[in-house]
C-alpha cells in the first residue's frame, strides 16, 4: 500500500497563490512593526489557505507484475543447415528451464519460418509485432536464436530492455554458390547479350578444395553443355536467345565435397524473349475500298515497320503524260525483293496483279524466302482468278489454293469452320458478335465477295458462301504463307449491318504469320502461382493429345491427365511438392518451367554472422552476440546500467512493474476543524497582542 498527498483546491489555483502572496506581505509587515503576535497570525492565515487547497490523504493498493521475457525462434531454411536446428533446440530448452526456474519472469516464444514470396527471414518483422503484443514496462529482455542472416534489418523497432542474439552455425563452415548478376526480364530474338556469372566461395574455405569449377548450361529443353570456369572471377557470357516467349536458361555447378549446402549450386533464368522492330513490306496492286485496312493495322502498332508501295501507274499504261512531270516514286524492285528481301519478317501482296513490274525471278526469291523461314499473306480480289494471277507465276508453288476464275458476288456471313473453332488464329471469335437464335453462324455484317478456289493444303478456317474456303493457313518448310479470297473484310471495320471482328482477325493473323508463340496451333504452355503448375495444351486434334510427364527437379516422374477446357485447349492443374526446375512432356512438345527461385534467398548467404543484427543503423551495438558452438549461456538477472552479458551469460532486467488494484481518498482534516484552529490561533494573537499593549 502507498500513501500520497494530493490537493483538490476550492478556488483556482492562481488566485490561491494571490491570497498566499497577500498574506505573505501582511505577515512581512507586521514583522516589521514589531507586532508580538505575528507568529500566531501567520499560523492562522496559512491554516485558512490549507484549508482553501483541500488536502486529501491517498492510499494505493498496488500489485506487482512480472518480468517478460521474448524469444524469438528462428525456424527458417537457412536454420536446417548443418548443427543449427540441434543447436537451436538445445538453446531453447536451456532458456525455458532458466526462465521457468526464475520468480516473477514469464517466457513469451514466438517462432519465425520463410517469408512469403522468397522475402527471406523476417525477424525484425516478427519481433516489433511480438513487442506490439506486450506491456514495454514488463519486457525484461528480447532473445533471438537464429544463424544471423535476417533480411528485413530496416524494421529493427526500439527495444525496451536488452537484446540478445544467440548465433547458430559453424565458424569452419563454407559454402560455394553461383551468382547471377544482371539476368533481364527481356531480350531481342537474335540480338547477343551479356550475361554475367560469378561462381563464389564463402566462409572457411579448406586449401584442399580445388579454384575451378564444372559449370553446366542448358537452354529450354536442348542437351546441356558443360564448363570449366574459375571460382572468383566474373564471368561474361554471351546469349541469343532462340526463340520468341519465354525462354528457360538453366545454370549449375558441381557440388564440393566439404560444402555446406547445394541449394544455391544452381539459378534458372527466365527471359520473355521480344522482336526489337517488326518489318513488313504491304505491295498493293491498285487502290480499291479496302487499301488502308492493311496499313491502318500495322501502322498502329509502334513496333512495327512498314514499308507500303501501291502500283498506281503499271507500265503498259500510256496517256502522254511527260515523265518529268509524273509525282510518283519508282518501285526499288531490286533492292526490295533482291538485295533485302530477307529482312523483311512479312510480306503482304494485296490484290497484287502480274504486271510485269516483278519478273518471274523476283517472285522465285519470293518462294525461296517462304522456305527459308519467311511469311507471306496474299489478300485476293477478283484479280486472283484473271490471267495475270499471282496464281500464275512460280508463287503457286506455295499457294495452298488454286483459283477457278469464278468470283461470286452476293452477300454471305463469313463462318468459322470447326477446325477453325480450335485454331488459335480464329478461336473464341464468335464472343465479338451475338450469336443468331440457330446458334450457327455469328452474327456479324456480311461481305458481298469472294473467289471461288479449290484447297490444295493447308488449313481452312473460314469459308464464305457454299463453302467456298475464304481464310486459308498453310507452312511451307521453315515458312508460312496465307490466302484471303475476299476483299471486303474493310465491311466489318465501318460497321457494316453491325460490323465483325476485322481488328481482332487481322492483328491475329499478322501475329500467326510472325510466329508469336502465343498462335501456334500446337503448344504446350505452363504458368506458376505458389507451388500450383497450371499447364495448357493447345492442339488442332479434337481428342486430349495423351498424358503429360512431369519430371521434377530431383528426377522423380508424374504423369497426370488434361482434360478439355475448350475446342482445341485441353488443361490441368497440379500442385508441386517442391520448388525447381521441372521439365513437361507432351508427345513431341517439350517445355520447362522454374517453379519459384531456384537458389531461394535463404540460401544466398549461408554462413551464420550475426555483426549486421547487432549493429545498429549508427554503427553502434544494438544487441549482444553470443555463439552457441563453445556452450549454452547462463541467464541472470542484472540491475538496470550494469552490463548485460559476460563470458558465458546473459542478462535480462528486471522492471518491477505493477498495476494499481484499489485507490482510496479521505480530507486529511474536516474543514470546521481548519475553521477552528484558524480562530483560536487568530484569538491567541489578539490576547497575545492585548496584554502587552495593556502593560505598555
Amino acid at each position: 500500500m502507498i500513501a500520497h498527498l494530493v490537493f483538490d483546491p476550492l478556488i483556482a489555483w492562481p488566485v490561491l497563490w494571490a491570497l498566499a502572496g497577500v498574506a505573505a506581505v501582511m505577515l512581512a509587515l507586521a514583522l516589521w512593526r514589531g507586532l508580538p503576535g505575528w507568529f500566531l497570525r501567520g499560523l492562522a492565515l496559512a491554516s485558512l489557505l490549507a484549508a482553501l487547497a483541500g488536502p486529501s490523504l491517498q492510499n494505493e493498493d498496488r500489485q506487482g507484475l512480472s518480468d517478460i521475457v521474448l524469444l524469438l525462434i528462428d525456424e527458417s531454411a537457412s536454420q536446417g543447415l548443418g548443427a543449427r536446428s540441434d543447436q537451436t533446440r538445445a538453446a531453447v530448452a536451456r532458456i525455458e528451464a532458466q526462465v521457468a526456474a526464475m520468480e516473477n519472469t514469464e517466457l513469451r516464444v514466438k517462432r519465425i519460418a520463410d517469408g512469403a514470396d522468397n522475402t527471406g527471414t523476417l525477424a525484425m518483422t516478427a519481433m516489433a509485432a511480438a513487442l506490439a503484443e506486450e506491456p514495454r514496462a514488463r519486457v525484461a529482455g528480447v532473445i533471438l536464436v537464429s544463424d544471423g542472416r535476417v533480411h528485413d534489418l530496416e524494421m529493427r523497432p526500439d527495444l525496451p530492455a536488452p537484446f540478445h542474439l544467440l548465433l547458430t552455425g559453424e565458424e569452419a563452415d563454407w559454402d560455394r554458390r553461383l551468382v547471377v548478376r544482371n539476368a533481364p526480364a527481356f531480350a531481342i530474338i537474335g540480338e547477343e547479350f551479356i550475361l554475367k556469372l560469378m561462381v563464389e566461395d564463402q566462409g572457411r574455405v579448406p586449401s584442399s578444395v580445388p579454384r575451378f569449377a564444372d559449370l553446366t548450361i542448358a537452354v529450354d529443353a536442348e542437351p546441356p553443355q558443360t564448363y570449366t570456369v574459375p571460382v572468383g572471377e566474373e564471368l561474361e557470357l554471351p546469349v541469343v536467345l532462340p526463340h520468341g516467349g519465354l525462354n528457360v536458361l538453366q545454370f549449375e555447378i558441381a557440388a564440393t565435397g566439404g560444402e555446406l549446402t547445394t541449394r544455391n549450386n544452381a539459378q534458372v533464368v527466365q527471359i520473355n524473349g521480344v522482336r526489337d522492330r517488326l518489318r513488313v513490306l504491304l505491295v498493293s496492286g491498285e487502290p480499291h475500298a479496302g487499301e488502308r485496312v492493311w496499313r491502318n493495322l500495322l501502322k498502329s502498332d509502334a513496333s512495327v515497320d512498314l514499308v507500303h508501295f501501291t502500283i498506281l501507274r503499271p507500265p503498259e499504261k500510256q496517256d502522254g503524260v511527260p515523265v518529268d512531270e509524273l509525282s510518283l516514286i519508282a518501285f526499288p524492285t531490286r533492292e526490295l525483293f533482291v538485295e533485302k528481301i530477307s529482312e523483311f519478317d512479312l510480306i503482304i501482296f494485296d490484290r497484287y496483279r502480274m504486271r510485269g513490274i516483278l519478273p518471274m525471278s523476283y517472285i522465285d526469291n519470293v518462294v525461296r524466302y517462304i522456305r527459308e523461314g519467311g511469311t507471306v499473306l496474299v489478300a485476293s480480289g477478283p484479280e486472283f482468278g484473271a490471267v495475270d494471277s499471282l496464281y500464275r507465276s512460280p508463287l503457286s508453288e506455295v499457294l495452298p489454293v488454286a483459283p477457278t476464275a469464278q468470283v461470286i458476288e452476293r452477300g454471305f456471313r463469313p463462318k468459322i469452320t470447326d477446325l477453325g473453332r480450335r485454331h488459335p488464329v480464329t478461336e473464341g471469335l464468335e464472343k465479338y458478335a451475338p450469336l443468331p437464335a440457330d446458334g450457327d453462324t455469328p452474327g456479324w455484317g456480311r461481305w458481298f465477295r469472294a473467289i471461288e478456289v479449290e484447297q490444295l493444303s493447308g488449313q481452312t478456317v473460314m469459308e464464305g458462301p457454299d463453302g467456298v474456303p475464304l481464310l486459308v493457313l498453310d507452312r511451307v518448310d521453315e515458312g508460312r504463307i496465307a490466302v484471303l479470297t475476299s476483299d471486303h473484310a474493310w465491311l466489318w471495320g465501318r460497321g457494316y449491318e453491325g460490323g465483325g471482328p476485322q481488328l481482332e482477325l487481322l492483328r491475329r493473323l499478322a501475329h500467326w504469320m510472325l510466329k508469336e508463340p502465343d498462335l501456334e496451333e500446337e503448344a504446350l504452355t505452363a504458368t506458376a502461382a505458389g507451388n500450383r503448375l497450371t499447364v495448357t495444351r493447345r492442339s488442332l486434334a479434337e481428342e486430349p493429345p495423351g498424358p503429360l510427364t512431369v519430371t521434377g527437379p530431383d528426377g522423380a516422374q508424374v504423369v497426370l491427365e488434361m482434360q478439355a477446357l475448350s475446342p482445341g485447349k485441353f488443361q490441368v492443374v497440379w500442385d508441386a511438392p517442391a520448388q525447381g526446375l521441372y521439365r513437361l512432356e507432351q508427345g513431341d512438345l517439350t517445355r520447362v518451367i522454374g517453379l519459384g527461385p531456384a537458389s531461394p534467398r535463404e540460401f544466398e548467404e549461408t554462413i551464420a554472422s550475426g555483426e549486421a543484427v547487432t549493429t545498429g543503423r549508427d554503427g553502434a551495438a544494438w544487441g549482444s552476440l553470443t555463439r552457441l558452438e563453445p556452450g549454452l549461456p547462463d541467464l541472470r538477472r542484472v540491475s538496470e546500467g550494469r552490463p548485460v552479458t559476460g563470458r558465458g551469460w546473459i542478462g535480462i532486467t528486471p522492471r518491477e512493474a505493477w498495476v494499481t488494484t484499489e485507490v482510496r481518498q479521505a480530507a486529511l482534516l474536516p474543514g470546521w476543524i481548519w475553521l477552528a484552529l484558524a480562530a483560536g490561533l487568530s484569538v491567541s494573537a489578539w490576547l497575545i497582542e492585548g496584554r502587552r499593549g495593556a502593560k505598555a
